[in-house]
């Protein structure tokens, strides 16, 4: 079928339904479930410049489903999901999403990847009255102003902007930090969360440069930033960019302390830098998956990745992909044996410190669609990355 049916066939389906695509006007039942299945459906980069973030979600998310559907499902259903590449590209993840809304009549969507794409079918969403649950992103769109059928779970980005500011000016003192960003929904939030937090103490950025989405043209946001003294560089951005910037910072002896929002994709940074890694800052909204001893979903996700997924090391995309999925199936049990889009909304915001097994449990609410609030901070050290408790106790480099 060619892509430009997709908004034509929406487009019919909302005109003719009254409401959501293949909603029954009046009846509350939906569509996107018969008696064997669920359907869920996702749109992400597994191709491209990002695709070890859509990946890593997607695998780590089908790793919960499956052992649910093995063990029979919810309420004797099991949950498929029909996955779609957009590249990150947001015209792609529209096109996508009208498909999985008015082609494949999906009863949810989830794991979405990235700022800019999640923005481009936010309306979408809204006229639908879809259900989407669990973004890997942090933009403060989805949350404010609040909208009823976007869940997060995750911390947002003015979370971890504002976290990690204010370790650097009341930890270590800093009153010179500038900021790298990609240009476009996602890097402008992370540079206004940055700013925001800045304000706080009475500073600004003392430069900022940003690159393309896509591209590796990262030199003229250096020249930019280089000579501006600045004693750290919050980076708004995806793993090749912002490894290619710190590279080639370190190579012209620019050495700030470099840090980076959970989105970069901080495994796949960290192999990037290889050596020259060594003392980068990222900030995470999931615990450390490695900690297998201390939070049984740490053990769980590394358990099951590696069984139905063994070529995949466990990761934090993953991890939070992982999570992701718990948050949807606990819903979908909570809901009624029928399905319905409406009660399932109002199932997730019956979640009240609910344990996911990571030692910090979730909360929803009728105005409450962000699970998780906790930062945490990690430093690249050989390759690895290790949590930090205290920003003040590491050596800088």
């Amino acid at each position: 079928m060619e892509r430009w049916i997709y908004p034509l066939l929406f487009l019919i389906l909302m005109a003719c339904s009254g409401g959501a695509p293949g909603e029954k006007p009046g009846t509350g039942q939906s569509p996107g479930f018969d008696a064997q299945e669920i359907l869920v459906g996702s749109s992400l980069a597994l191709t491209g410049h990002a695709s070890f973030l859509g990946t890593q979600t997607l695998h780590g998310a089908l790793s919960y489903l499956n052992e649910v559907n093995e063990a029979g499902g919810v309420h004797g259903r099991k949950i498929r999901v029909i996955a779609y590449d957009d590249g990150y590209d947001p015209p792609r993840c529209l096109e996508n999403t009208q498909r999985l809304i008015a082609v494949d009549r999906v009863f949810a969507l989830s794991c979405y990847v990235g700022t800019p794409t999640s923005v481009k079918i936010m309306r979408l969403v809204q006229e639908a009255r879809i259900p989407l649950v669990g973004l890997f992103t942090g933009a403060q769109i989805l949350r404010n102003p609040f909208q009823r059928y976007i869940i997060n779970i995750r911390a947002s980005y003015h979370q971890e902007t504002g976290a990690v500011v204010r370790e650097f000016v009341e930890s270590l003192g800093m009153r010179k930090i500038a900021v790298f960003y990609q240009y476009d929904d996602y890097g402008f939030d992370g540079l206004t969360g940055t700013q925001i937090a800045l304000k706080r103490y009475g500073l600004e950025p003392v430069a900022m440069g940003h690159y393309r989405r896509g591209s590796l043209e990262i030199e003229d946001a250096l020249s930019q930033i280089l000579g501006s003294g600045a004693e750290a560089v919050i980076m708004i951005g995806t793993y090749e960019p912002c490894a290619a910037f710190i590279r080639l910072a370190k190579a012209r002896h620019f050495n700030p302390i470099f840090h980076c929002v959970s989105f970069v994709g901080p495994e796949e940074l960290a192999t990037r830098l290889g050596p020259v890694g060594d003392g980068v800052i990222i900030t995470q909204v999931v615990p450390p998956p490695s900690a297998i001893l201390l939070l049984p979903a740490a053990e769980e996700y590394t358990r099951l990745l590696g069984r139905f997924y063994p070529e995949d090391r466990p990761n934090y995309v993953g991890f939070e992909g992982f999570l992701n999925a718990k948050i949807l199936v606990e819903g979908l049990r909570r809901a009624s044996p029928v399905p319905d889009r409406e009660k399932f909304i109002d199932a997730v915001e019956t979640i009240q410190n609910f344990s996911l097994g990571i030692g910090n449990p979730v909360t929803f609410g009728p105005r409450d669609h962000q699970g998780l609030d906790k930062v945490y901070f990690t430093q690249i050290h050989a390759g690895e990355l290790a949590l930090v408790m205290n920003l003040k106790s590491e050596k800088r480099q």
